[in-house]
Parts: structure tokens; C-alpha cells; sequence
């Protein structure tokens, strides 16, 4: 008889691993420390809008959120954003769309006109050299900054990755690994022989030529239905459970002593817990009919020095989601993400009005309603935690994909579907 699993954390990742786990026949426990499941997955009502207050988007490389999804009868409900280019809000004080046809900000066309327009001439036949070298030039590189830099030029990685990788995975391109960042990148490289072309190919391959899709609903509706799932399969989910001390073979939590296998899907738990990376979103719900032409696509990246900005990105939620649109009655919805924690960014209700009418090109009116929600991403784990079973961001890397993939993955290791790793 094989013993119980006990997963620590309900966050995505958690879910997806608990889910996963007892479709293979094992009794499964999940503990949770808050008051709801979802982790960075979690719903809030701006102006009368139900809105996503974490994630709002999945990247659809590899078809990994995708087919959870379809899985748990969601795929009707998958849904891609509006056919319209985000902005670059670039350190110079002026504006301009980001180049249509690239991944990450690695344009596939370096001599195109939005690449010239956005990182200059110069530099554009500066990253047209990538077509010339050997396939090998950057190929064994470890971070994408490294990569990218080697192929096309310092002023790609700090005028257009920067900017769209800040935005994207909170973080910098040298300490980003190019299998986290874009996995396939480099083996397409070595199959097409430039970076222009493995980012076209990428492209071709992506669902619905998006790099990106949503739910209808919001990000959220996927928790409630590993909710109802897990419900259904007779799985607890015990919330506000204080995890007191935690063994590969053992958890006490609230005094009670529980026996099993144990997944960690909580990153407070680790013993090399870090201190993570604060982001801080501020939402806001404005009436203003000039806005519904979306004057700067779906949002604006900022490149990093840019004038009188503190954020670093700013999301047009009604221009990109036309489902949110149609329930938003001409109201609009913009999200601007921050590093740091509230104090530490200096961020409020104001400074954030302010810097989206910057973003925006336009004196922005007073918001109907707003909302400030702060997340910690976790950093990467170096090491195992004692040996046990780990999921999360912390091991996975930053977006759903990633972390769906590992917590799948990880499940399948505990049934005996995959061996273990080695070391």
C-alpha cells in the first residue's frame, strides 16, 4: 500500500501536482497557509471589475497551459489578445511600437522599419550581422543577455529585451537563463544558424501566432476549476494550515502530526528560503472614451533610465482582452507593475495616474476606482531541500508554463512514471 502525499502549498502549482497525483491513485492531502488557494493566482473587484490581481496571460509555448486546459474543460475559454502591438516607452522621453514580428524583443527582421525606428540605424546593421556568423557565435551562452548580445548588439539587449523581459519575468536578461526564458531558443538556433531566424521559426510555431493567450474570465477561473476538480476527486485542501516543521517523510502542522511522501510547493517552507523579488501592481479603473482607441496598443514597456517613469511597464487590460472590454461598458482598465514593495517603490494611487498618462501621451483623468496588490517572486532554488519533492517558481522559473511543467513533472516522478533525477 503506498502512502499518502502531502502537498504543502496551494498555490498553481500545488494544484496542478495534487491533481495530477490522485488521477494516479495516490490519497493526496494539500496544506495551505492563507485563507484561499491560488498563490499569484488571485481575483480582485476594481470599479465594478472582476479582475485578475496576479497573472492575467499564459505564454503558449509548448502548448503546456494550453492542454491543462483543455484537460480541465477550459479550452472553449482560451483566448488570445487583441491583433494590436504593445509600446516602448524608450529612455529618450519619446514613444513608438515595439517591433511586430520578435519574441522576448529579439526581432526577426534587424533591418526592419519598427527596429530601425527603435533602437536606430546603427545599431540595426550592428544586429543584421547576426545573419552572417557562424551558428555556433553565442550558442553555448547562459543567460539570454549573453546570448543576444553576442548575435546582435548591446543595444537590442538593453533597448528592446531589456524592457519586454523586465515586463515579462521581473527580472534582467544576464540573470536570465535562455532555456528558462525561451525554451527551444537555442536548438532553433542551431537549426536555422541566426538568432532572426530561430525567433521566426518560434513565432510560426506558436498557437494562433500569439506569443500569449488568456482565459475568458480572467487567469483565475483556472484555480477554481483545479478547485472543483480536486473537490471532486476527493482531495482536502486545508486553508489556514501553519506548517510547524516538515521531513521527507512526515509534516506537523497546527500540532497535528502527518505521515506520507511530502511535496513542497510553498516556497516559506524551503530551509534555503531567499528573500524574493517584490513586485507591486496598481490597478486602476477610469472613465475616458479616448482611451478606447488604444493610442498605445495593448501597454507600454519602459526602457530602463526613462524620464519621470517609476513604472516599469503599464498593461492596457481592456485594449488587450476584448472579453474584458465587452463586460467593462466603455469604463477602462490599466494595470502599471513596479519593482519593489509599495514603501520601497514609492508607489501609490497618484504617482501611478501620473505615470500612466506619461505612458499614455495624455492627461489621464482621476480613477473611479483603484487597487494596489504586492507579490514576492520566489528566486531559484541552487539545491534540493533535504531531499524531498519540490514545485514552484522557485525551482521552476517565473510564468505558468514553467511552473505547470515542473509540478506536473514532479507528479509523475512521485507515481514511478519517471525515474529520479540523478545527484
Amino acid at each position: 500500500m503506498t502512502s499518502p502525499v502531502i502537498v504543502v502549498g496551494a498555490g498553481v502549482a500545488g494544484l496542478v501536482a495534487a491533481r495530477k497525483l490522485v488521477l494516479g491513485g495516490r490519497d493526496v492531502v494539500v496544506l495551505e497557509a492563507s485563507d484561499r488557494a491560488g498563490g499569484q493566482l488571485a481575483r480582485h473587484t476594481v470599479g465594478g471589475l472582476e479582475l485578475d490581481a496576479g497573472a492575467e496571460s499564459f505564454a503558449t509555448r509548448g502548448g503546456t497551459v494550453a492542454g491543462l486546459l483543455e484537460r480541465l474543460g477550459l479550452g472553449s475559454e482560451i483566448v488570445t489578445p487583441a491583433d494590436i502591438p504593445a509600446w516602448l516607452y524608450r529612455a529618450d522621453g519619446t514613444a513608438g511600437p515595439l517591433p511586430a514580428t520578435s519574441l522576448l524583443g529579439i526581432p526577426s527582421v534587424a533591418l526592419s522599419r519598427d527596429v530601425i525606428g527603435a533602437i536606430g540605424t546603427r545599431a540595426a546593421f550592428r544586429a543584421a550581422l547576426d545573419l552572417l556568423l557562424p551558428s555556433p557565435v553565442g550558442a553555448k551562452a547562459d543567460t539570454l543577455g549573453e546570448l543576444v548580445r553576442r548575435r546582435m548588439g548591446p543595444a537590442v539587449v538593453e533597448r528592446l529585451v531589456a524592457p519586454v523581459v523586465r515586463g515579462v519575468h521581473s527580472a534582467e536578461p544576464d540573470e536570465l537563463p535562455v532555456d528558462r526564458a525561451a525554451p527551444g531558443l537555442r536548438s532553433a538556433l542551431s537549426r536555422q544558424g541566426s538568432l532572426s531566424h530561430a525567433v521566426a521559426s518560434l513565432r510560426d510555431r506558436s498557437t494562433a501566432g500569439s506569443q500569449v493567450a488568456g482565459i475568458r474570465g480572467g487567469m483565475v477561473t483556472l484555480v477554481d476549476r483545479l478547485l472543483a476538480d480536486l473537490d471532486r476527486f476527493g482531495v482536502p485542501v486545508r486553508l489556514g494550515v501553519m506548517v510547524d516543521e516538515v521531513a521527507p517523510d512526515r509534516v506537523r502542522a497546527n500540532g497535528e502530526l502527518l505521515l506520507g511522501e511530502v511535496l513542497i510547493a510553498a516556497p516559506g517552507v524551503a530551509a534555503d528560503r531567499a528573500p524574493g523579488r517584490r513586485i507591486t501592481l496598481v490597478t486602476l479603473v477610469v472613465d475616458q472614451p479616448e482611451l478606447k482607441e488604444a493610442p498605445r496598443g495593448t501597454g507600454v514597456l519602459v526602457e530602463l533610465g526613462a524620464p519621470r517613469i517609476g513604472a516599469r511597464a503599464l498593461t492596457h487590460l481592456t485594449a488587450k482582452w476584448p472579453w474584458l472590454a465587452e463586460r467593462a461598458g466603455g469604463l477602462q482598465a490599466l494595470r502599471l507593475s513596479y519593482d519593489g514593495g509599495p514603501e520601497q517603490a514609492g508607489v501609490g494611487v497618484a504617482r501611478a495616474v501620473a505615470d500612466a498618462g506619461t505612458l499614455l501621451g495624455m492627461k489621464l483623468n482621476h480613477p473611479l476606482d483603484a487597487d494596489l496588490v504586492t507579490w514576492e517572486r520566489a528566486v531559484p532554488r541552487t539545491h534540493a531541500v533535504d531531499g524531498m519533492h519540490y514545485v514552484g517558481e522557485a525551482g521552476s522559473g517565473t510564468g505558468l508554463a514553467a511552473v505547470i511543467g515542473q509540478a506536473e513533472y514532479e507528479a509523475e516522478r512521485l507515481l514511478g512514471d519517471l525515474p529520479e533525477d540523478e545527484g
